[in-house]
């Protein structure tokens, strides 16, 4: 990626340059390395905002290649509050429209402004997993996906996505400055609108959370290839 001295460097322009900058370098960068097939385009047609697009992550190049294909849907990103500490990531965060949120605690402030965007009209996109999988195949998801679509009442459309885990490969030492862009062929494949699942009569509310969560994902590795399918085979 960018130098972390060029990023901070960055950092003390003036915004609107910035981001054109930003811009450039990320398409650049994008259509020199990446051969990028795109099925279900058409299941984006009609779309009555808000919904919530949820999709499998695999690396911190997978918002810039879904904001790329969704640049006509006017889309949130919810993002690691730990992406805008790295001067290297926040050039990413600055070019997307993000709001973020703290993985792994009961951030009722992030959750919040997460459900207040989705119920203000807008449309937001979440990595329902809550970070990148390590083993480069779906992991199981948190939560809080749950929480947003009962409270929000949205409707969801499934994203699938791979390649992008050898586009921009995770770093072994967590060091998010350290990682690379590589040649990578990238699909994603965009599915139906889908519905938070209802609880049924005498259903316990454990096994109606699992249940509703397990269907939502299922619904995005029915969308990806077997090898990606994870823990949702």
């Amino acid at each position: 990626m960018i130098s972390p001295k060029l990023a901070k460097l960055i950092q003390y322009l003036p915004d609107g340059l910035v981001n054109y900058m930003a811009k450039k370098v990320i398409d650049s960068i994008i259509n020199k390395y990446v051969d990028l097939k795109i099925e279900g385009i058409e299941n984006l047609n009609h779309i009555k905002k808000p919904v919530i697009f949820i999709c499998n992550h695999l690396s911190n190049s997978d918002a810039l290649i879904l904001n790329k294909i969704l640049k006509e849907q006017d889309v949130t990103f919810v993002a690691g509050v730990k992406l805008t500490e790295n001067p290297t990531t926040n050039i990413g965060i600055r070019i997307i429209k993000t709001t973020v949120l703290k993985p792994n605690t009961a951030d009722k402030e992030g959750l919040t402004r997460i459900i207040n965007i989705v119920k203000g009209g807008n449309n937001i996109l979440l990595f329902p997993e809550g970070t990148r999988s390590r083993t480069g195949s779906m992991i199981e998801a948190k939560k809080g996906l749950l929480l947003i679509a009962r409270v929000t009442g949205a409707p969801m459309i499934p994203i699938g996505i791979h390649g992008t885990e050898k586009f921009l490969p995770i770093n072994d030492s967590g060091n998010m400055a350290s990682e690379s862009f590589h040649h990578a062929k990238i699909g994603v494949t965009i599915g139906k609108q889908i519905s938070l699942s209802e609880r049924e009569k005498d259903e316990s509310k454990a096994d109606y959370e699992t249940r509703a969560l397990t269907n939502m994902m299922k619904a995005i590795s029915e969308l990806v290839p077997e090898e990606y399918k994870g823990v949702y085979k």
